[in-house]
């Protein structure tokens, strides 16, 4: 028997697979099948609201290609005409499988096959009938789509009618540093998010919390409204995700991290829309 799904857990070893996990998603609204690349819990990042234990600095290992397909066939029939949705408790207004995303633990696109990986899946889930009627996503923090074998995967992705969601929770260098750990500056990643845009439908997702005391501080929504603005005038990024913390964090900060009010992202939410933005909040 499997354990009810549940919003406030994306653990990737819950179905006993190496790269395929279901979650229930806040933002998606049904069954999101999540592909984890990075099975060794590295990442060119260390955000301090991360939920991956023990995670290092690296890149994704090499991937077994003829597991993860033989993987995603056996999670794709269990769903489809198994009894998954039974199994794991799944609400019967969830039971939609509403996309499959590249996600897991760490960045995907540090995986040096990632075009590779990234077509293999778009041919499985048609070959199964679920794409088109279900989204093709990429969850990235952006960092690498300067490089042409990332720009490649994105090209294939959008031979999927796959989009991008484009991790962005600072606009500020300092802000970066905090939250991410990342030393790439701001200018760097506009410029991502503008190559991105080129390539494949892109959204932003951007995470939202109380860090140690001092709420969503001014001077981090003004930089982020700045930065909307130089989008909005290069690219045609209209769509941002707004959402604050729903699980506990597995890095030293867990501790100084709380959520935001679903008022205060709200108002905020409101103020980007003013800027003709189609904005969503998870709280």
């Amino acid at each position: 028997m499997g354990s009810k799904l549940s919003v406030n857990s994306h653990r990737a070893d819950i179905i006993g697979l190496t790269y395929i996990y279901p979650v229930l998603s806040r933002r998606a609204g049904g069954l999101s099948i999540g592909i984890n690349f990075n099975t060794n819990n590295t990442c060119n990042w260390r955000c301090v609201y991360c939920q991956v234990p023990n995670l290092t600095l690296g890149a994704a290992p090499a991937i077994d290609f003829a597991l993860l397909a033989a993987e995603l066939r056996q999670f794709l029939a269990d769903v489809l005409h198994g009894d998954f949705y039974d199994r794991f408790e799944v609400d019967a207004d969830k039971r939609v499988i509403k996309d499959i995303a590249i996600a897991g633990n760490g960045e995907p696109t540090t995986l040096k096959a990632f075009a590779r990986a990234v077509g293999l899946i778009g041919q499985i889930a048609t070959e199964a009938g679920v794409f088109p009627a279900s989204d093709y996503v990429l969850i990235t923090n952006g960092s690498l789509l300067h490089q042409p074998r990332v720009q490649e995967g994105l090209r294939v992705l959008n031979a999927y009618h796959g989009q991008v969601w484009f991790k962005f929770d600072s606009a500020t260098e300092a802000g970066r540093l905090l939250v991410n750990n990342s030393g790439q500056s701001c200018q760097a990643a506009v410029q991502n998010v503008l190559t991105a845009s080129q390539l494949c439908k892109t959204k932003l997702q951007t995470c939202l919390f109380d860090f140690a005391g001092r709420g969503l501080p001014e001077s981090e929504k003004q930089a982020y409204l700045a930065m909307l603005r130089q989008l909005k005038d290069h690219c045609n990024v209209r769509q941002i995700m707004l959402y604050t913390i729903a699980r506990p964090s597995a890095q030293p900060e867990a501790a100084q991290l709380a959520k935001l009010p679903v008022e205060e992202l709200a108002a905020f939410a409101e103020e980007i829309r003013q800027l003709g933005f189609t904005v969503s909040v998870s709280g």
